[in-house]
């Protein structure tokens, strides 16, 4: 299941606007601000779809019936430019633990190029609520391949994706790739991924936007 965020108008539209603005995204804390801004409203349209009890808390006045989560989802980003969007989304969700990604591009000297995983932090993700963030799906290997490396932690109930600016490729890769018990949620979605699996209009890097470029 896709859910596109933009697909109503709403403030998103300003914050995914000013992290593709060259004119603004030049404002490094900025950028990595407007990230976290999105992950905070995917973060809030996720918990619309977990589970709640109603517990019994105590006021300064009397009791109150509260519906709480009935437990935390687990966060896991791709580093190290996904680390905006988690922290969007660990503000909301401020009792997860988290895990941790190394998934880069192995380019080649014919221009193409291989997902590389090579480092991962996790607790058990069993049978719990696991939330990816990655603020770019361009080709969605790397998203896969993060899937099946976090699976060695064990057996989400339900995953849900959470990325900026998507591809189509990308989202429709992850569809053929992934089970039925996986959800997507992106801020936008752009219908052209280039030779070189840039995504148009796009945004440019994010992880260089955010934190510089590398060599």
């Amino acid at each position: 299941m896709v859910h596109l965020l933009n697909k109503n108008n709403s403030i998103i539209n300003h914050f995914i606007g000013e992290i593709r603005n060259v004119d603004v995204q030049g404002d490094r804390l900025r950028f990595k601000r407007n990230l976290e801004r999105i992950g905070e409203i995917a973060a809030l349209e996720i918990s619309k779809t977990m589970e709640y009890e109603n517990v019994e808390i105590t006021t300064p006045l009397g009791l109150a019936n509260v519906a709480l989560l009935k437990s935390q989802p687990l966060l896991a980003t791709i580093l190290r430019a996904g680390l905006p969007l988690h922290q969007g989304l660990l503000n909301y969700f401020d009792g997860a633990d988290s895990a941790f990604i190394s998934a880069y591009r192995r380019h080649h000297k014919d221009g193409s190029f291989d997902i590389h995983v090579e480092y991962l932090s996790a607790p058990s993700i069993e049978n719990k609520v696991l939330i990816i963030a990655d603020p770019m799906i361009a080709t969605g290997q790397s998203l896969v391949l993060t899937y099946k490396a976090l699976l060695e932690r064990g057996t989400p109930k339900h995953t849900h994706i959470v990325a900026a600016i998507s591809s189509r490729q990308g989202i429709a890769y992850l569809q053929s790739h992934l089970p039925d018990n996986v959800s997507i949620w992106t801020g936008a979605i752009d219908e052209e991924l280039t030779s070189k699996a840039y995504i148009v209009p796009g945004l440019g890097d994010a992880g260089d936007l955010a934190y510089g470029a590398k060599i």
